[in-house]
């Protein structure tokens, strides 16, 4: 899985200012991402407001960015959730041509065990001959997915070939590191630890602030592969100020305003999110 080294984005999806998905809006920020550097996007994560989103929409913006992108990237899809079922019959009913692995969040609300959690990956695992990206939020899901879960899930199943770990605990991250099968791919979801993630042998990043500044953070996650710290922590340092701006009122409002003040879209969000306050705005476009 080649496909999963690097930079990632997770994709925002742009609304008009009559609520409806800008398409337009949507196939200028791929083309952006292509044009700057991006390794591979990431289709409906959290940071594409899927929760909000009507079946026709996923559809549709799942047709309008594969369209787009014309395989130039690898192309990753959100399927997850917290009915284990519901998500087996979703990835057996979805065309999965276009893509090189499905990114399925730990079950959320229920507060599963770790037994629990287990076999939930190892019955869509068993579902599917799709690569598979487990995805760790516990500040999202209410419950951390353990690091013997996470090993012991990449030992067990052949096809669940990566972890995006947005535990936001990178000692966490260096046991997984330390512990997993050689060819299980470590990949942060977390932009201010994901260069200490891939310097300690980490596969990259699938990043929220890579999507508005996709130049200087693809270079500064090369620089990481290559095992140059020193270049690679200049432009984190860079970046370290507009990383925290952008997620003080929440995700994706804070990209979304730095992807309009690049012209590529509206600031909306759907409810229950909203925009970025004033203030805010000001802050992350003096820092841009």
């Amino acid at each position: 899985m080649k496909e999963l080294i690097g930079t990632g984005v997770a994709l925002v999806t742009p609304f008009t200012n009559e609520n409806e998905v800008d398409y337009n809006a949507l196939e200028k920020l791929v083309n952006f991402q292509i044009e700057n550097n991006i390794d591979y996007l990431v289709l409906l994560g959290t940071t594409g407001e899927p929760a909000t989103l009507t079946k026709e929409e996923k559809q549709k913006v799942i047709a309008k960015i594969v369209a787009t992108n014309n395989k130039r990237l690898p192309l990753v899809l959100g399927i997850g959730g917290n009915a284990t079922q519901q998500i087996i019959d979703e990835i057996t009913n979805t065309d999965l041509d276009d893509f090189c692995a499905i990114l399925s969040v730990s079950p959320y609300y229920n507060k599963p065990t770790q037994e629990g959690i287990y076999q939930h990956f190892k019955a869509i695992a068993n579902a599917t001959e799709k690569a598979i990206i487990l995805y760790n939020v516990p500040h999202r899901t209410g419950k951390n997915v353990e690091p013997e879960t996470i090993i012991r899930l990449a030992n067990d199943c052949k096809n669940i070939v990566a972890v995006k770990d947005a535990a936001s605990d990178i000692s966490q991250t260096f046991e997984i590191l330390k512990n997993k099968p050689t060819d299980f791919h470590v990949i942060s979801g977390d932009d201010g630890l994901g260069l200490t993630s891939v310097l300690a042998g980490g596969s990259g990043v699938i990043s929220v602030i890579g999507q508005g500044m996709p130049t200087e953070f693809t270079k500064m996650i090369n620089y990481g592969l290559n095992n140059e710290a020193k270049k690679a922590y200049e432009i984190q340092f860079e970046l370290d100020n507009l990383t925290n701006l952008i997620f003080a009122e929440g995700n994706p409002a804070g990209i979304k305003c730095i992807l309009n003040h690049k012209n590529i879209m509206e600031t909306n969000v759907r409810l229950p999110l909203i925009s970025v306050s004033e203030e805010l705005k000001g802050l992350i476009i003096g820092e841009l």
